[in-house]
């Protein structure tokens, strides 16, 4: 079962199950999702908050293991709504681990995020380090690990993925990145190119070489990836355990570099303008992964931003669903 499959990543991992013999059952509300991008499998609609749908779906198509996307993202929006998030993402994850308990059902990779550790004055993170988050989204994604690691005394065996910036599309330009709001800088100075955005830059007086931020971007197709390697990990042992693992490249790239990238792939300049700093906004994100290849022999094979910027470019040119 994949919650949150007609989303970003969801619909990438839903793709990659499939190639790979597995059949995902995506399952979305639609309240950010896309009908379009459900491809793959069985589609249920449903909301994670309804634990007795739930419930009936997990009786009906007996799922070995539930991949856990279906959440609020936006850092920003978070700060300004944090009773949704929480409700969403944490209330939402209850429901959806109370279903799998009800149905004997216990095992899950869920979707977590590097804003767990909030700002840490590091220049690589680590799993241990100290998780701090500096907004409503990463708290309620804390939130929802501490109980996940809880649940192993009720037998669940839980494997959460703390990437970092997911970007980039699917190489076939089948799907990609879409989010309605858009806050992520990739699309949004995509769009930019062609005047149907003003595209701002939040902060230029961060302490960074160029003073914006510095990010680990992640191609799309990577983190799909290490879901389906999550997975297989998990159905093979039923020990309860819960284990959680940096997704990233360990390679930052700050927000001008990446626009320069943008540039020479387009073939034109980006016009922006600075503003404000975002509340919430961490200076740098990199990941230390090192566990990841460890544990799940997972290295990122398409994360290069050159990778990165043209498919993402490839997609928001040639898609016919955003228009």
């Amino acid at each position: 079962l994949v919650t949150g499959a007609a989303g970003y990543i969801g619909s990438h991992a839903c793709k990659v199950l499939n190639r790979q013999g597995w059949r995902p059952v995506a399952y979305d509300n639609f309240s950010r999702g896309h009908r379009e991008f459900v491809k793959w499998g069985p589609l249920v609609e449903g909301d994670i908050r309804e634990t007795d749908k739930l419930i009936r779906v997990l009786t009906e198509y007996k799922p070995i293991a539930v991949l856990h996307f279906a959440g609020l993202i936006d850092a920003g929006e978070s700060v300004l709504a944090p009773f949704r998030y929480f409700d969403n993402n944490v209330a939402g994850t209850l429901s959806l681990v109370r279903a799998m308990a009800s149905s004997g059902l216990r095992r899950i990779v869920f979707s977590s995020t590097c804003a767990t550790y909030g700002a840490p004055n590091v220049s690589f993170i680590s799993e241990g380090a100290e998780q701090c988050p500096v907004n409503p989204y990463g708290e309620s994604k804390l939130i929802i690990e501490k109980m996940l690691r809880q649940l192993t005394a009720e037998g669940f065996r839980t494997v959460s993925l703390r990437y970092f910036n997911a970007a980039g599309a699917d190489p076939d330009s089948e799907i990609g990145e879409w989010h309605e709001p858009e806050s992520h800088l990739i699309p949004l100075a995509i769009d930019a190119l062609s005047g149907s955005v003003s595209l701002r830059i939040f902060g230029s007086d961060y302490p960074t070489p160029d003073g914006t931020c510095i990010r680990d971007y992640v191609h799309v197709i990577d983190l799909a990836e290490a879901h389906v390697r999550a997975l297989e990990w998990l159905v093979g042992d039923a020990t309860p355990t819960f284990e959680a693992l940096n997704l990233g490249t360990g390679r930052g790239y700050s927000n001008l570099e990446v626009i320069a990238k943008i540039e020479n792939v387009a073939g034109e300049k980006l016009h922006y303008a600075f503003a404000s700093r975002r509340p919430g906004d961490s200076p740098r994100l990199v990941a230390d992964a090192t566990r990841a290849y460890t544990f799940l022999k997972w290295r990122p094979a398409h994360s290069d931003l050159d990778t990165i910027i043209r498919t993402a470019y490839c997609w928001h040119k040639n898609s016919h669903v955003r228009t």
